[in-house]
């Protein structure tokens, strides 16, 4: 029997014994016919599944973009929460995971994501020699191969801070431990390596739009994109030389070696704006939309009228709103109406497709759905702090926004203190409030005239599910207000599946969703298809406002190839240049020009705009500890509704109320995931996380 002699990947990602070493050098654990190395890059079925398997680890061991509860629960900050786990859920907002793996929390992520990494370095090493693909398909498939190295890596940077990296993604296992045994990098050095894979994955790879048989595949603008975001994170405060004592003097390898920068870098903002830059001037990616609507239904209204700003109304996209849908526009960006190869030719520039996983987007919809009527799962819930970051129509705080943080120090310009509305819509009313739709009687006027995207994201108390994949055969019905009092059908019960703050989410659901989880669980059958919105425009938006803003001086940064050159400067036209057709196409004002004067004024808006822009696509977990405001944000309690109340107590219900069931706490663990004892075992040379245990 022939071996194939492979290189695998560190022993601190595989977490392999020296006695299990020579099970994964036998190709029975590759392929079922057996084949040397050279053998299997000159066969286009062989070469073509080795990539395949590299795409694999990247839907497994929990490493995932967007995903619900049981994988790492990351997509749950202080914006959302799950409540049928509750004892899951403590655990996480309580950084009570631990070390050691009691369920799996880290060790998968390490050990697939080197995997990975191993897969698709022996990829790039070899398809050069391949004979059986021609010169284009090798460029694609060599700069596919290095995306996923640079993802793996960038996955794993977000999660534990600085790693080993593997200059080659490969190690000799006939070497000894102490042989192989790797310190982690600095996280400048990881961000370098990270970046020049993609460089050379967009040196590669095709600018144009994959077909729709290979969406889950990156192209040019994929590897542009995730280099934004890679240098926005280097240039942020946690890991720009602001970064909290308790942490800096923590992360220090046992050479002596500091892993996080000392001191602070401006330019690093000028080059994750220039690379955003580079996305922006590819001239192919641009903010989905959908036009007016001139008629409509219950479940697809008609276009509401704009808000008369005096500037956004009098033009036509893209330099106004007065001839698109904003609802629409956000709504069909997430909940599958619009297919995905439509998205990926204006916004959507990666997309992990459907997951692979059974934590998937489409797992979220579902816990997402009522118990009663949508047969959900009813457990995903929206914070009161996410629901009043929504703005009203004209741009305005909602009144009473964070009124519960009022007296915590630091709150400053971020709560308003008017009073809530009070009173409920009534039927001679309800043609006042045409956003609330035409079952919109008895709904609190807390939640009429908000902005689109809050119609699109929020599951206020009495907002309308339309379910038209309803069986009519079984009793099902379509278009139901939900209302989650006490007592209702999916309010409070003595059992699991109840929201603890009185609000749900309506992201991500379309009004053709429907489920039988009283039946079947897990029934997805009657979904539309959905996929993650892993990378998409409007973030890049978001990262070249942001990093613009930070800058004091002028800067010129090469582009990407080194054909050209940005220069890059904080001026109110180029925030502007930015912000701008976010807030167009949210159907919201423009900001005002102190704002745009003001940096300090400006950080706290684009804070705000990508708390809600970005809203449950796996965003806030990082974007607070990058911001360095978990410590706050995370520890302040979380509020709700008064979801104790009955319908008679309507009133007392949309009074703000303290959710003790929600714990709120941040420790110096909580800053990055924990390294498994596993790990350190097999890698004396790897120091452990700030706040977490090594084995004895």
């Amino acid at each position: 029997m022939k071996k194939i002699i492979i290189i695998l990947s560190i022993v601190v990602g595989l977490s392999l014994t020296l006695g299990g070493c020579s099970d994964y050098l036998d190709s029975d654990y590759l392929f079922d016919e057996r084949r040397s190395i050279e053998d299997v890059f000159q066969n286009r079925d062989y070469a073509n599944q080795w990539l395949a398997d590299a795409y694999y680890f990247m839907s497994i061991g929990q490493i995932q973009d967007v995903s619900s509860k049981k994988s790492v629960p990351y997509n749950f900050a202080d914006d959302m929460y799950f409540g049928d786990e509750s004892e899951g859920y403590a655990r996480w907002k309580s950084g009570q995971y631990n070390e050691n793996g009691s369920r799996g929390e880290t060790e998968p992520i390490w050990k697939n994501a080197y995997r990975g990494i191993r897969q698709a370095s022996i990829f790039m090493q070899n398809i050069d020699k391949s004979k059986v693909f021609n010169v284009s398909e090798i460029r694609d498939l060599k700069g596919q191969a290095y995306f996923l190295r640079a993802y793996f890596y960038w996955y794993m940077l977000r999660l534990f801070g600085p790693i080993p990296i593997i200059e080659d993604g490969t190690v000799d296992y006939m070497q000894s431990y102490d042989e192989i045994a790797q310190a982690r990098n600095t996280y400048d050095e990881c961000v370098d390596f990270i970046v020049g894979d993609l460089i050379k994955a967009a040196e590669l790879l095709p600018a144009d739009i994959r077909p729709v048989q290979d969406i889950a595949r990156p192209n040019r603008g994929a590897a542009l994109a995730l280099r934004a975001k890679v240098l926005l994170f280097a240039a942020s405060p946690l890991y720009n030389g602001k970064t909290p004592v308790e942490i800096a003097s923590v992360l220090v390898n046992k050479d002596g070696t500091r892993l996080l920068p000392e001191a602070y870098d401006e330019s690093k903002w000028a080059k994750a704006a220039a690379a955003a830059l580079d996305v922006m001037n590819m001239g192919i990616y641009s903010l989905h939309y959908v036009k007016v609507k001139n008629e409509g239904d219950i479940a697809y209204p008609k276009t509401l009228p704009p808000f008369d700003d005096n500037d956004f109304v009098n033009g036509s996209w893209p330099n106004g709103y007065n001839d698109i849908d904003p609802f629409e526009s956000y709504r069909s960006l997430f909940n599958g109406d619009t297919p995905a190869n439509e998205l990926m030719q204006t916004e959507l520039i990666f997309t992990r497709g459907q997951n692979g996983s059974g934590e998937d987007v489409a797992t979220m919809v579902l816990h997402q759905l009522p118990r009663q009527h949508g047969k959900g799962y009813n457990s995903h819930g929206m914070t009161l702090k996410q629901c009043d970051a929504y703005y009203m129509a004209d741009g305005t705080d909602c009144p009473g926004m964070n009124s519960m943080y009022a007296a915590i120090p630091g709150y400053t310009g971020r709560y308003n203190t008017n009073p809530r509305e009070t009173g409920f819509v009534t039927a001679s009313e309800l043609a006042n409030y045409p956003e609330l739709g035409e079952k919109g009687v008895g709904v609190s006027k807390q939640f009429a005239r908000r902005e689109p995207r809050f119609y699109a994201s929020v599951a206020y108390n009495g907002s309308t599910w339309n379910f038209l994949n309803y069986n009519q055969a079984t009793d099902e019905k379509p278009n139901l207000p939900i209302f989650y009092y006490r007592g209702g059908d999916n309010g409070y019960t003595n059992a699991t599946y109840w929201l603890r703050t009185g609000i749900g989410i309506k992201k991500y659901v379309s009004p053709q969703d429907i489920s039988n989880t009283l039946v079947t669980s897990y029934d997805k059958s009657r979904f539309t298809k959905k996929v993650d919105p892993a990378i998409r425009y409007a973030e890049i938006l978001l990262i070249y406002a942001e990093a613009v803003n930070e800058l004091n001086g002028q800067y010129t940064i090469p582009t990407w190839n080194g054909n050209g050159e940005h220069t890059i400067k904080r001026t109110p036209d180029e925030l502007k240049r930015a912000i701008r057709p976010i807030r167009m196409r949210a159907g919201v004002p423009d900001y005002s020009q102190d704002v745009y004067g003001n940096s300090d004024l400006f950080r706290i808006k684009l804070k705000r705009e990508r708390q809600i822009e970005l809203f449950a696509e796996g965003h806030r977990y990082f974007d607070l500890r990058r911001w360095c405001d978990a410590p706050f944000e995370e520890a302040a309690q979380v509020y709700g509704y008064n979801a104790y109340a009955t319908q008679d107590l309507a009133v007392e219900f949309h009074i703000p109320t303290l959710v003790p069931s929600l714990p709120s706490i941040f420790a110096t663990r909580m800053w990055l995931l924990p390294i498994n004892h596993k790990e350190l075992r097999n890698n004396p040379k790897l120091v452990q996380n700030p706040g977490w245990t090594t084995p004895e």
